[in-house]
């Protein structure tokens, strides 16, 4: 049986490739971004706008909010919105959703914002990339930047360098769930994790690419699943972590708001797990917990 959070898979790898992310939306974000100063995560920010409280639990999307710098010092709030195996009956609720996002920051704020919008379903390439009002004289138009996986082709991906090039082409592969036999798809998920090896990527970031391909292709029996870590291990030389660990993986050791926002969001683990987890206190994951609930 598949088990998976889409939406907590894509939120803990923006986070670790998020300047390949920059890189792979903007061709010159090197020369205006510094990528040295580092970046800020808005979790707490960004839930204070929820535009759709109803939909709490609803893991069709993955949205972040970024602080970032330019080399002049400008800030900057890059609105990261990825639709998660959506379709186009929902196209003009999700547009509405993107200028929400972007108002609701603007009027709060104050801060300049730059939106993305990327589609992971096979119906990406029919979603809007604005949003659109009209009434009497009144009149607006609201665009963002907007991406769908099947823009790239197989070939493209596997040529590049950036990191978030494979996060894509793992993407793309989970559309083949269902669509072709597994000994296929277990083909094509061990050809890409032995490409990554093979791309010099820093080690960090291989793991993060690997545990995102590990957790979001999947394969209907436990068996398949099994025999992909058994495999994968023979040639891979970062190593491979289970649920539990790719939670605790470099750089996570300790505890953020951030982090245990999202476990309690996007899995059914008790405080006590979390707390585990996150190498935090059941007092401090009973305090978010409870906010989460007002």
């Amino acid at each position: 049986m598949k088990q998976r959070k889409s939406d907590s898979l894509w939120k803990v790898v923006m986070e670790d490739v998020f300047p390949d992310l920059l890189r792979f939306i903007f061709p010159d974000a090197d020369e205006v971004y510094n990528m040295e100063r580092g970046f800020e995560f808005l979790d707490k920010e960004l839930a204070e706008l929820h535009p759709h409280p109803d939909e709490e639990k609803d893991s069709r999307f993955a949205d972040k909010l970024v602080k970032v710098y330019h080399r002049d010092a400008t800030e900057e709030w890059v609105l990261l919105h990825i639709e998660v195996q959506g379709d186009s009956d929902g196209r003009e609720a999700f547009a509405e959703r993107m200028f929400t996002y972007f108002y609701r920051i603007r009027d709060r704020y104050h801060k300049p914002v730059s939106a993305i919008a990327i589609f992971t379903g096979r119906d990406g390439k029919k979603m809007p990339k604005l949003y659109s009002y009209e009434y009497r004289h009144t009149r607006l138009i609201y665009e963002y930047s907007a991406i769908s996986i099947l823009d790239y082709s197989d070939e493209e991906l596997a040529a590049s360098n950036n990191p978030f090039a494979q996060i894509i082409a793992a993407a793309k592969l989970r559309l083949m769930e269902g669509k072709v036999l597994e000994t296929e798809l277990m083909s094509t998920k061990l050809l890409l994790a032995k490409k990554l090896q093979s791309k010099g990527f820093e080690a960090k970031k291989i793991r993060a690419v690997f545990n995102f391909l590990r957790n979001y292709v999947l394969f209907d029996s436990a068996e398949m699943n099994c025999k992909f870590d058994s495999l994968s291990k023979q040639t891979n030389k970062t190593p491979i972590m289970n649920t539990d660990e790719w939670l605790k993986m470099e750089g996570r050791e300790e505890a953020t708001e951030s982090i245990v926002e999202n476990l309690l969001k996007g899995t059914d683990f008790t405080i006590e797990k979390i707390a585990s987890l996150t190498n935090a206190t059941v007092e401090f994951v009973n305090e978010i917990s409870d906010n989460l609930k007002r």
